[in-house]
């Protein structure tokens, strides 16, 4: 069932399939990335304690689904953390966790209503990839942050591959919107064999 899941997540492309896709995955999801080695939220949240330092800090973390990506921030100790996603079944699950100061119910296709100066950084961890939200949500992510703001994000081997995720990249470091702090390739899933390049990037 877990792998059924995981090839439907890397072929689906329309944001109301994604959703879609979350809502049936919810009440297994989290058994089956954990079971399958799911490493990229703690490889992702240890990259950017090293560069953001008050851990009172404000987070975003878009797309945060059932909370793993919080635990993980939480894990190296941020304390304020507010979270969006649209699968308000996975939500539930952020929500017993504890950890979010506030979490919001987003729309498919509707950018973060948040604002420059906000967040101190932004998490999109195995967010913004084929089965999640689009390449120009990288855009949309950068364009909410402040000057000096952080984004921390994990590209796996399937983002990786579509260049529609690549070339938004290099066309955001091109451009002198932000700068390349932090990559690193390491394991994604480690059970699959999959492995993700993490970055964490300032905003100019």
């Amino acid at each position: 069932m877990a792998q059924e899941f995981f090839d439907r997540a890397y072929k689906t492309t329309e944001q109301k399939d994604v959703k879609s896709l979350y809502k049936d995955w919810a009440e297994t999801y989290e058994e089956d990335v954990i079971g399958h080695g799911y490493a990229s939220p703690a490889r992702c949240a240890a990259a950017l304690s090293k560069f953001l330092t008050p851990k009172d800090a404000p987070i975003f973390d878009f797309a945060c689904g059932t909370g793993l990506s919080g635990l993980a921030l939480s894990k190296v100790g941020f304390t304020v953390i507010d979270g969006a996603d649209i699968s308000p079944e996975m939500l539930q699950t952020a929500k017993a966790r504890g950890i979010y100061r506030d979490l919001t119910l987003a729309e498919p296709d509707a950018p973060p209503s948040i604002l420059p100066g906000d967040y101190a950084a932004i998490t999109a961890i195995g967010a913004i990839s084929p089965g999640a939200a689009p390449a120009i949500y990288l855009d949309h992510l950068i364009r909410r942050l402040a000057p000096g703001g952080l984004i921390a994000f994990s590209y796996n081997d399937h983002t990786l591959a579509d260049a529609r995720y690549t070339d938004q990249l290099a066309s955001q470091l091109s451009s002198g919107a932000v700068r390349e702090l932090f990559q690193e390739e390491g394991d994604h899933l480690s059970e699959l064999g999959s492995k993700s390049i993490v970055y964490v990037l300032e905003k100019i």
